[in-house]
């Protein structure tokens, strides 16, 4: 068996469902994510997707992480987004986190010249369809740039299969598939459940230390 670990360079890439949205029936869905870093649980992280009258798909998500040393609250991480989607492109992005006190705010929206990213003073102009990491959506592999929605980058990836494996957790064990995708200063590996539901990511961490995210509902 598999355990699966992940690490703090991908939480700003949030923005996640573990859905596909064309295989979408209900008008909704909640998803929770606790979060461990080692084996110590720090927080949780929530998504809820929904399909609006126009069809086009709403997305908000929230991490709260803590991470205690002793007495002290060593790292505080909190992330809260809100996307909105129409097919495989991105329509509008409004996104806010405090890392450890350090503040961003990115947003953007579809023009008719292109998508518009702002962060603070800063805006770029991207061409009309344009991906984050969307790990609920899995045409997010076929591409070679993704928007970084925490810190506005639009940056190169790479993306491989890995074949796959059987994962265990939350007293499940889950035939999954894996790949791996590469961007600027992170590596993360997502996984799919063999009916297409997003089940974990694992990445590399500082100092040899892991987090993982396991599914709770």
């Amino acid at each position: 068996m598999t355990r699966l670990v992940l690490t703090l360079a991908f939480l700003g890439l949030a923005g996640t469902v573990p859905v596909f949205a064309s295989e979408m029936d209900a008008a909704g869905k909640d998803w929770t994510f606790d979060v461990y870093l080692d084996d110590s649980k720090i927080g949780f992280h929530r998504f809820s997707l929904e399909e609006a009258q126009d069809g086009e798909l709403r997305l908000e998500a929230e991490a709260k992480f803590d991470v205690r040393f002793l007495f002290f609250n060593a790292f505080r991480y909190r992330h809260h987004i809100e996307e909105t989607w129409s097919g495989n492109c991105l329509v509008a992005l409004d996104a806010t986190t405090d890392s450890n006190g350090e503040s961003t705010a990115v947003g953007g929206a579809l023009t008719e010249s292109g998508f518009l990213v702002e962060k603070g003073s800063q805006s770029l102009e991207l061409e009309p369809c344009v991906m984050t990491f969307a790990y609920w959506n899995r045409a997010f592999l076929d591409q070679s740039r993704l928007l970084n929605p925490q810190t506005g980058e639009y940056v190169d990836v790479d993306v491989t299969a890995i074949g796959t494996d059987t994962l265990e957790f939350n007293g499940r064990t889950v035939d999954a598939r894996g790949y791996k995708v590469l961007a600027r200063n992170m590596e993360v590996t997502v996984w799919y459940s063999a009916t297409g539901e997003w089940i974990a990511l694992e990445s590399p961490a500082k100092g040899g230390r892991t987090i993982r995210y396991e599914l709770s509902i």
